[in-house]
């Protein structure tokens, strides 16, 4: 979602750039891979690197000894990477020990300067250590600048961009508009609640899984609730665990719930348009619902998108199960704060990105 408005605009500039596609294969699920890039009209990419799952620093490891001998193969004069996985920390290693003249591998991070200040989270540490390697640092919201020149970095090397996931949700908007996802489910605009769980912290302790089960229990059973069904595509991590801590039957208590197999991009972002509110941990989400005005509970303890909150449609919950419940309710009697979309969620964030790559290369 990140990667396509980016590979849309370059290829405006093919007479004076090559640009290539590698995959790390760190996101091996078809439904959470290979479907996105059919989705997002994108190419296959240029070099597959076929990871796989493995602990973080197994997976880490794998990246970087596969991923130098790409580097020294191509010889790029610039690597972009994007978000916060460990496939961007990776990388962004490995560019900052091979030499590019006088300097390192010059590297890109799209999505810099975020910071949720919880150091207990894997993506906390990669977005640290990337940030602090990068020579172009591209901040969605004005807050990452503000958290960078606190780590020291300069200000030279930053620039406020906006979201290119943005870029892609009004790219796409006719392809979304015309999925059948609801049809297929069977359920009606606005009489649905979505539910995306996945986040280490909350599916691989029993105890907190456990407590999200029984609030969507809770939820189901509350007055409003009639009519409704809840639609959970189910990350493979969270299907996984499920049945490792046995929670199946908890699950399956949960009045019109409607689990379904990880969906791709097309169909879910139809699925966030149109559920009268998003129960997820999911950063992107967050940041998605705000632009489509779409009520937002988010189960985490902390947070690095502050606009979302500030301006938009998203509250952070925890687990928290009085103050979740007390959100529902205001959204299904309509007294939920409506929010607004930030300024710089225009479209455009891709092309400010690559004018100031071409700048930096020419």
């Amino acid at each position: 979602m990140k990667l396509a408005p980016i590979v849309r605009e370059l290829r405006k500039y093919r007479s004076k750039i090559t640009h290539k596609i590698l995959h790390t294969g760190q996101h091996y699920d078809y439904k959470l891979s290979k479907i996105f890039f059919k989705d997002l009209d994108l190419p296959e990419p240029d070099i597959y690197l076929g990871i796989g799952s493995a602990s973080h620093a197994e997976q880490t490891g794998r990246i970087m000894h596969e991923f130098e001998k790409v580097v020294h193969k191509e010889k790029p004069d610039l690597v972009m990477v994007f978000g916060d996985v460990n496939s961007t920390l990776a990388c962004a290693i490995v560019c900052s020990k091979i030499h590019h003249g006088k300097s390192t591998l010059p590297l890109a991070h799209v999505e810099s300067g975020l910071r949720s200040f919880d150091k207990t989270m894997p993506e906390e540490i990669n977005r640290i250590v990337t940030d602090n390697l990068s020579e172009l640092l591209f901040v969605t919201e004005k807050t990452g600048i503000d958290n960078l020149l606190k780590e020291g970095v300069q200000k030279k090397r930053i620039h406020l961009a906006g979201d290119t996931m943005i870029d892609s949700l009004i790219q796409f908007k006719s392809k979304f508009n015309s999925s059948s996802v609801l049809r297929k489910l069977k359920i009606n605009e606005k009489k649905f609640i979505l539910v995306t769980i996945h986040r280490p912290v909350n599916v691989d302790k029993k105890e907190n899984l456990s407590k999200i089960i029984s609030v969507l229990r809770k939820i189901s059973m509350q007055k409003h609730f009639d009519g409704f069904k809840i639609v959970f595509p189910v990350h493979p991590r969270t299907l996984k665990m499920t049945a490792v801590h046995r929670l199946e039957k908890e699950l399956n208590h949960i009045k019109n719930l409607l689990i379904t197999e990880a969906l791709g991009y097309t169909d879910f972002i139809k699925l966030l348009t149109e559920c009268k509110m998003v129960i997820t941990d999911s950063g992107g989400i967050q940041e998605e619902a705000t632009f489509l005005k779409t009520p937002c509970l988010t189960l985490r303890d902390s947070f690095e998108r502050p606009e979302t909150i500030e301006l938009g449609t998203n509250t952070l919950c925890g687990l928290n199960e009085k103050l979740i419940l007390k959100k529902a309710n205001e959204i299904f009697s309509g007294k939920y704060k409506k929010g607004k979309i930030p300024k710089l969620m225009d479209g455009k964030a891709s092309e400010r990105i690559v004018k100031i790559i071409m700048d930096f290369l020419y």
